[in-house]
């Protein structure tokens, strides 16, 4: 078994060996578009990289041989880190709240807590809305069901039903997420500012 290389700390180092760090005797080497080279001695895999000007960096190393190719792996790396940036920005934070009521919720608290809901849907968050039942009114299933749809059809403006109202012991949950334009756009806002944020704590003081 080939055990992977650690650092000062133990950890397992997850950067691919380069150029003259690769020590086996030979090499199955790939060129820089991905054409097949050939099984080569190391040596002539790090000349063939030296002539190039490109550096030898293995991408395969449990292969038997171990797998090299030809690139720019200075290059390669920036590419790869904007990748990764570019992936976290544009991946949609969902925050899933919670809105209990109960079903025998008076007019005014029921208004109180379709306009939580609401703010929320309008912040991009999704919404888990759980009606409690209490000792026989577990046995009126319906009433809980159409109290759960009430509420959905007032703030339909706002959301759709993601998952219906199903029965979870003593408790019927449905949840509701905010409309596809609604969340994207609520999104970018919350990226914009926290970017705003980032640029305002590294700018130098005046």
């Amino acid at each position: 078994m080939r055990l992977l290389p650690c650092n000062s700390r133990g950890e397992a180092i997850t950067e691919p060996r380069i150029n003259d760090r690769i020590r086996v005797p030979e090499v199955r080497l790939v060129g820089p578009e991905g054409e097949q080279v050939g099984i080569v001695s190391i040596g002539e895999a790090l000349r063939l990289a030296q002539d190039s000007e490109l550096d030898l960096v293995e991408v395969a190393p449990m292969a038997r041989p171990p797998v090299a190719k030809l690139m720019d792996y200075g290059k390669f790396k920036y590419e790869s880190a904007q990748k990764a940036r570019e992936a976290r920005r544009n991946q949609a934070l969902t925050v899933i709240k919670e809105m209990r009521l109960r079903l025998k919720i008076d007019p005014h608290d029921y208004e109180t807590k379709k306009g939580h809901v609401e703010r929320f849907l309008k912040g991009g968050d999704k919404v888990k809305i759980t009606v409690m039942f209490r000792g026989r009114e577990q046995s009126r299933p319906e009433m809980g069901y159409r109290l759960l749809q009430r509420l959905a059809a007032d703030v339909a403006e706002l959301g759709v039903v993601e998952s219906n109202p199903k029965q979870d012991g003593r408790n019927m949950v449905m949840v509701i997420a905010p409309h596809r334009n609604q969340a994207a756009t609520d999104a970018s806002r919350r990226h914009a500012k926290a970017e705003k944020h980032a640029a305002e704590e590294q700018a130098p003081p005046a």
